[in-house]
């Protein structure tokens, strides 16, 4: 790639489970990448092997505290996603995505930089809606358990879309629905990992509530390359959309299918449901088609098989 067309890539939480896939792919494409994490839920050992690549920097620092470099575009990954670890310190969770999003937008303000905002399928939160679209304004509470990041998450899109509208910032705002793959946290406490874990281990398998419950499950790669194709749209396309796979199945149907492909003899056990747990969550996606030509196309048989041999080593190794 020609010198000016390299860019200058910032990736908050560039060390975790998907700012480390975004910042290979952005690498990949001939980007000089500065990867920022304060390595609260991120780890070295995601971006080692990037270490030596003279197009990556790796700069400690959370998002919470100003930072003052030269970027073309941000991409803010910033923020603990699963409960256990959002719910460890939520105050600084709340922190985190809005004093994190003041931050980066002032940033992108400064530079003139394009900047993508990593949010999420909760600012639905426990959806009466089915499946969710993005002009669905959600049903949230807002002094539960898990607020810190619900709100916290649907506090940084207000401000994203008040700076598009107040200094004509160049924005993007992505809902994440769920994703997994190589490179989850593996105490992270979300359902494919516990599950994978669980039955590599023999254990039993736990579910919370009957297992009726349903979530949708989108493979790492396709998740972050519909990051990508959004960043580089057309600067009208704003969001916020969807982006996760729409093919949607129970918990239960999750566990029989892990136990199943792993060959376990792993038993299901119930125990009570979370507090605010939602109990349906899938993604209408016809705005990222037809606005990013972007569709799944990785089946959850397909992603476990992919995924399965990364937590194995992991429990035989002690690391990835």
């Amino acid at each position: 790639m020609s010198y000016h067309l390299r860019k200058s890539i910032l990736v908050t939480g560039g060390a975790g489970f998907l700012g480390s896939r975004l910042c290979e792919l952005l690498l990949e494409q001939d980007h000089d990448v500065i990867c920022l994490d304060n390595f609260f839920t991120g780890t070295r050992s995601n971006i080692i092997h990037l270490m030596d690549n003279p197009h990556f920097e790796l700069m400690r620092h959370d998002v919470t505290f100003p930072v003052y470099i030269e970027v073309n575009e941000i991409y803010n990954l910033a923020c603990p996603a699963s409960p256990i670890h959002y719910q460890l310190d939520p105050v600084q969770t709340t922190k985190t995505s809005v004093h994190g999003a003041i931050n980066m937008l002032g940033l992108a303000k400064r530079t003139r930089a394009k900047i993508l905002q990593a949010s999420t399928s909760e600012v639905y939160g426990d959806p009466k809606v089915h499946p969710q679209t993005e002009d669905y304004w959600g049903h949230v509470n807002p002094i539960g358990v898990r607020s810190c990041y619900d709100e916290g998450k649907r506090c940084a899109e207000t401000l994203f879309f008040d700076y598009w509208r107040q200094h004509q910032l160049r924005i993007k705002v992505a809902r994440i629905f769920n994703t997994y793959g190589p490179r989850m946290h593996p105490n992270d406490g979300r359902v494919v990992s516990n599950f994978i874990i669980q039955a590599l281990k023999g254990e039993d398998i736990t579910i919370y509530g009957d297992g009726s419950q349903s979530r949708s499950f989108c493979y790492i790669d396709e998740l972050v390359d519909g990051f990508i194709r959004f960043m580089n749209t057309d600067d009208k396309v704003t969001g916020p959309i969807n982006l996760g796979n729409p093919v949607e199945f129970t918990i239960k149907e999750l566990a029989e299918k892990v136990v199943a492909m792993i060959g376990s003899k792993s038993k299901l056990v119930y125990k009570p449901l979370p507090h605010d747990d939602p109990t349906q969550r899938q993604p209408d996606i016809t705005e990222a088609k037809a606005k990013l030509g972007w569709e799944p196309v990785i089946t959850l048989e397909e992603g476990l098989k992919k995924t399965i041999p990364y937590f194995d080593n992991f429990l035989k190794n002690g690391s990835p």
